[in-house]
């Protein structure tokens, strides 16, 4: 094999919470992988993404038989869809038994085993970053040397399970090209993001660093990408800038970072950078709460920020540093909320209810904070979700919220509770809160404008019903909605 006909995709996927995000970014993950195969070897990469073309089973055969790839390189990272993975995987070697599938992303890199356990049709798992891992593994196969010297992958040899070494975090993110989005349908993607006083503006994501220093109990980053936060140069950054709004049109970024001020110093820097560059762009992304200062906010408001996101997560500090592990004071909140109605910056808040231990008065602490905020935050409400990998699975498993039994390979779960339509196709974590009582926060939050109206969704709703348990939750959530809208009506008018 003279070189490797290599085909990435994105697998298209059915998933309700995908459709009710309205967006649809570049493939960020992808773009990087083929950007950087491309620096090695005589290979041909080829980026489609099922998802935006909403493929069907033909479409995808069509791609298949014009581009005759010998790999294909599926994402399976967001857990809701990757059985629209498992799909993908079997369409490949139905088209052709002889092409090497590869899955990767975080959910099979946390249930490696699992997958390949699961879907027969994939080959091989890359764990964590693919980029130095793709390398390795493309040299293997087109020397035909095996696969037993590369690193970070786990694969089936000899009908037996394989799971290779770790491959290293790659150290110097500078040294990876910018993402190919020339090899992608960029005009297509009709990615926008609105700006108060312009109006919805063309966007494009974008990482500058890779980890996260730490440990929220829902989160699976530091395991994924690791704790030691590894960061891009301004220089690099603003490069990367430069280039998305010169070729491709971008009038707003938006930084895909866990944490953008991971160190304030080079946050100031990529500011400065922007602001000498005399850079016409507007960017959003996630802070932590106490890593930031309001001079520090007001360059950043200066370069083009608008759009700010950070967690709270929950009112109660119990619940917030003892068991989220959040370890943030909720006067940094009020702060930063202040200085972001003072800059003119939009002030994006997560929380989310149903805790492990959190009582109804700790979850009333919670919506309070919301409430009494109102339209002058975005509040981003959930209930929190278990994901493969997290501290809050083990959690879940130590107390049976997940079964015994349980396994993430096993579509239809009776023994958990899920909300496809609103929430994705995610375990929720429900502990000392009656399901009662986690309707009535959503709802109260829903019905101050956090979201709108569910009757459109009603269809999706039935449609996703299970089992009778599915039935009741659905069945209290209605009559909470309605309780909580009579009493709004009856408010209103009195």
């Amino acid at each position: 094999m003279n070189h490797v006909r290599v085909l990435l995709t994105v697998p298209h996927s059915k998933c309700d919470i995908k459709d009710s995000l309205g967006v649809h970014p570049p493939p960020l993950g992808l773009g990087y992988i083929a950007s950087y195969i491309r620096t090695f070897g005589d290979h041909e990469v080829m980026i489609y993404d099922a998802l935006l073309a909403r493929s069907t089973d033909e479409d995808f055969y069509r791609v298949l038989e014009s581009f005759s790839p010998n790999v294909v390189g599926i994402s399976g990272t967001a857990t809701p869809s990757i059985y629209d993975t498992y799909h993908a995987a079997r369409l490949v070697k139905r088209f052709d038994s002889g092409t090497y599938v590869v899955v990767g992303g975080a959910h099979v890199t946390f249930e490696d085993t699992n997958a390949l356990a699961e879907c027969p049709e994939i080959d091989i798992v890359v764990r964590g970053e693919g980029e130095t891992i793709m390398e390795a593994l493309l040299r293997a196969i087109e020397t035909k040397q095996g696969l037993s010297d590369v690193r970070g992958i786990t694969y089936r040899r000899n009908s037996q399970i394989v799971r290779n070494p770790d491959m290293p975090h790659i150290k110097d993110l500078d040294s990876l090209p910018f993402p190919a989005f020339h090899l992608i349908p960029f005009e297509e993607y009709r990615f926008t993001f609105p700006v108060p006083g312009r109006g919805e503006l063309p966007a494009v994501n974008m990482m500058t660093s890779r980890g996260c220093p730490f440990n929220c109990n829902f989160c699976a980053t530091p395991i994924n990408w690791g704790r030691h936060v590894r960061m891009r140069s301004p220089e690099n950054v603003v490069s990367e800038i430069e280039l998305l709004v010169e070729k491709y049109g971008a009038k707003v970024i938006f930084f895909f970072d866990d944490t953008f001020n991971a160190n304030p110093k080079r946050a100031e820097q990529i500011c400065d950078l922007i602001l000498e560059r005399k850079l016409d762009v507007f960017w959003k992304c996630d802070v932590r709460m106490d890593l930031i200062n309001k001079p520090l906010l007001t360059k950043m408001k200066k370069a083009g920020l608008f759009h700010l996101s950070f967690g709270l997560e929950a009112g109660s500090e119990r619940i917030r540093n003892q068991i989220i592990n959040k370890k943030v004071d909720v006067g940094d909140f009020h702060n930063l909320v202040r200085w972001c109605q003072e800059l003119g910056i939009i002030p994006n808040v997560f929380f989310i209810f149903s805790h492990p231990t959190e009582t109804w008065e700790e979850a009333q602490e919670t919506i309070r904070i919301i409430e009494q905020y109102g339209d002058r935050i975005e509040a981003s409400v959930a209930i929190l979700h278990i994901y493969p990998g997290t501290p809050l699975e083990k959690t879940a498993k130590k107390t049976r919220v997940l079964p015994e039994d349980f396994s993430w390979t096993k579509k239809y779960r009776t023994k958990i509770i899920t909300l496809p339509t609103a929430q994705g196709d995610v375990p929720l974590y429900k502990d000392k809160l009656t399901w009662a009582q986690i309707s009535e926060l959503v709802f109260r939050w829903s019905l101050s404008g956090g979201i709108s109206s569910i009757f459109p969704k009603i269809p999706r709703i039935i449609s996703n019903i299970r089992s009778p348990g599915d039935f009741v939750r659905y069945k209290v959530m209605a009559w909470v909605y309605l309780k909580l809208k009579i009493k709004r009506i009856f408010v209103k008018s009195g």
